[in-house]
């Protein structure tokens, strides 16, 4: 096995088994992993349409739409008109907001347990690799 692909192989040995712990940590809340990205985007950005939000996460508008919906049903976002009648934004809702900060507390000793051992500049390191391989990937 080369180099490369034992990078990518290692990388799919950590991905599924680190989404499954993270929907165990996720799951007092009633999301899974990919809400809870929905959450940081507009937590991060603001609000944004889901057209952003299906780029921002590379997945089709009506996965979003769906992801959406549930979040609203939660009463963690909602969605107001856009600019144009047609867009819908969608932002987190004080309780929304709220929410992000406390499982954002709660997910740190897990990111930190996933962590242990690696140093700091390794783990810089890791990012940027993974920002450049994303770059590459979607040019």
């Amino acid at each position: 096995m080369t180099v490369e692909q034992e990078f990518f192989n290692q990388y799919r040995l950590m991905y599924r088994p680190f989404i499954n712990q993270l929907n165990v940590q996720l799951e007092p809340y009633q999301l899974y992993s990919s809400q809870w990205a929905v959450l940081r985007f507009l937590n991060d950005k603001g609000p944004h349409s889901f057209v952003d939000i299906a780029n921002f996460m590379s997945i089709e508008k009506p996965s979003v739409t769906k992801l959406v919906h549930k979040l609203v049903d939660l009463g963690y976002v909602e969605t107001v008109a856009g600019k144009d009648k047609r867009e819908k934004l969608v932002h987190l809702s004080k309780y929304g907001e709220e929410l992000v900060q406390e499982i954002k507390s709660q997910l740190s000793p897990f990111f930190e347990q996933a962590l242990a051992g690696v140093p700091q500049q390794d783990i810089e390191i890791a990012t940027q690799v993974l920002a450049r391989i994303c770059m590459n990937i979607n040019q």
